[in-house]
């Protein structure tokens, strides 16, 4: 049985919602509180903008090999003259410091779980030993540490870390714990892209705050089937922030670090991107882009050449409006402000050729699997909530296999949402995919979603048709929605390689 939104009532009477099989009555006025946990409008929160007036942050860079990561709770300022209660790798600070590797580099790397409930490491992107790749139940307990040691099998690309113990990841994340993970090479290195001052990792998260700025999880049922949105957008930790830069080209690691919230990004002042990696690394080429849609996990390489604007130009990065989904992309909002100043002239030139790599060919797939995700009915195994999700008709059980998959083969997974309601961006564990088509809702496939992937948004009505070369590394990994709520509210499904 598909799955019902929370319904707006107008007029006099009452209703009777049904909510995984239990009967709720509900007043016309349009909301209910049932334990103060829903809005039955089902209407996102609206952004609130700040001044734009409080410096961006950049995260401290350090080597992946040897790097202590120690997940805590702390304090930070996210809202400027606030202080919140928030999470992070390193006291006084939300989010991780930004791990950098080369290609081929041995990681060694240990997290302490000074939480109060058990936590893990993630290497989003990364392919990884299964026992290194942050199963949600290879854990460390509060108050334990796990160790972490692989090679960088991947090439240059912006990949990222956050934590994934079972039903506990939306949390985690939400509260502040992830980070980037860069790693380069040398066809990366020749050519010359803009480093140092000009590189700016710029993780976006939405977090729903009160008047003294404090924010913490407790979502709600209308955020448990529609994924967390919250009323202020923060860049790298910091609400509405503000960026100096130079009249010349910056390269913008961009990482959807949100919960549930997707984001059209764009310039306000109508300028174009330039797009030159996505989720597994750098394009054939760059594509100008006017616009890029990021759903929770995705990221994007872009340059964005701020020559020829006069000092004190303000340019903002803003998402802008979308359709597809019913309970978001209603309202367009500035995220972060790019405030121009004199920089000389511009060394950078742009390459017309990135990289190399082959698109792999439909022939060469030995099997071919479909995965309804239009589903969210009950949740059996975890704990008979009402919001929940699943594929197949299945949740996440950690005793059960649901796929079991041949070490080096190549497969091609649908993605079927054509019957859903809700986007669901989705994440492969321990492997990486490339785009073939998608069909109904949007029929194309973005400039965003070339080359190699590791998540990839199924829009409802769309049905889209991955790729997906499997490594050598046997083992036990996951598969998921990146929406976290779905994640944790059973939408992931296990998959052995062997």
């Amino acid at each position: 049985m598909k799955r019902r939104k929370f319904i707006g009532i107008t007029g006099v009477g009452t209703g009777v919602v049904l909510f995984g099989g239990t009967s709720v009555l509900v007043t016309t006025s349009g909301s209910c509180n049932m334990d103060g946990m829903m809005n039955m409008d089902g209407v996102a929160p609206e952004v609130l903008e700040g001044a734009f007036d409080v410096p961006l942050p950049v995260p401290p860079s350090m080597s992946a090999n040897g790097a202590a990561l120690a997940a805590q709770r702390t304090t930070a300022t996210v809202f400027k003259g606030k202080t919140s209660t928030v999470s992070g790798y390193q006291p006084g600070g939300i989010l991780g410091s930004t791990l950098r590797a080369s290609t081929g580099d041995l990681v060694n790397a240990t997290l302490q779980n000074n939480l109060a409930e058990p936590s893990n490491l993630h290497w989003h992107g990364l392919l990884t030993p299964a026992d290194m790749d942050g199963h949600p139940s290879d854990v460390a307990q509060a108050g334990g540490s796990l160790s972490y040691s692989f090679p960088i099998l991947n090439r240059a690309g912006t990949y990222w870390y956050h934590p994934h113990p079972d039903m506990k990841t939306a949390k985690q994340a939400y509260e502040g714990l992830a980070g980037f993970f860069l790693v380069t090479d040398a066809e990366e290195q020749a050519l010359g892209l803009p480093a140092g001052e000009y590189e700016l990792p710029l993780v976006i998260q939405d977090k729903r705050a009160d008047a003294a700025g404090k924010f913490a999880y407790s979502p709600s049922m209308t955020d448990e089937m529609n994924g967390l949105l919250g009323e202020s957008v923060l860049v790298n930790g910091v609400h509405s922030p503000m960026a100096e830069v130079a009249t010349r080209t910056y390269r913008l690691r961009i990482l959807n670090g949100s919960n549930g919230r997707i984001y059209n990004l764009a310039l306000s002042n109508g300028a174009s991107f330039t797009l030159i990696g996505t989720d597994g690394g750098l394009l054939a080429a760059p594509e100008a882009v006017a616009s890029l849609l990021l759903s929770p996990g995705e990221r994007a390489d872009v340059l964005v050449n701020f020559s020829g604007l006069s000092s004190g130009t303000e340019v903002f990065l803003e998402s802008k409006t979308f359709s597809g989904s019913d309970y978001q992309g209603k309202q367009a909002f500035r995220i972060l402000n790019f405030k121009v100043k004199e920089g000389g002239a511009d060394p950078f030139s742009l390459p017309s050729s990135l990289s190399t790599y082959s698109p792999i060919a439909e022939g060469t797939a030995t099997r071919n699997r479909s995965f309804d995700i239009s589903n969210g009915g009950g949740h059996g195994g975890h704990g008979g909530g009402m919001a929940m999700h699943n594929i197949n008709g299945k949740s996440y059980d950690e005793s059960r296999i649901d796929e079991t998959v041949t070490a080096g083969a190549t497969e091609i997974w649908t993605f079927d949402n054509t019957e859903g309601i809700d986007p669901h961006p989705m994440h492969l564990h321990g492997a990486l995919f490339q785009v073939l088509d998608r069909a109904g809702g949007r029929a194309q496939v973005f400039p965003h979603e070339k080359g190699w992937k590791d998540t990839v948004l199924a829009m409802p009505g769309e049905k889209v048709r991955v790729i997906v070369a499997f490594g050598q590394e046997k083992g036990v990994y996951v598969f998921h929605c990146h929406n976290l709520e779905h994640e944790d509210t059973g939408m992931m499904l296990q998959m052995e390689i062997g």
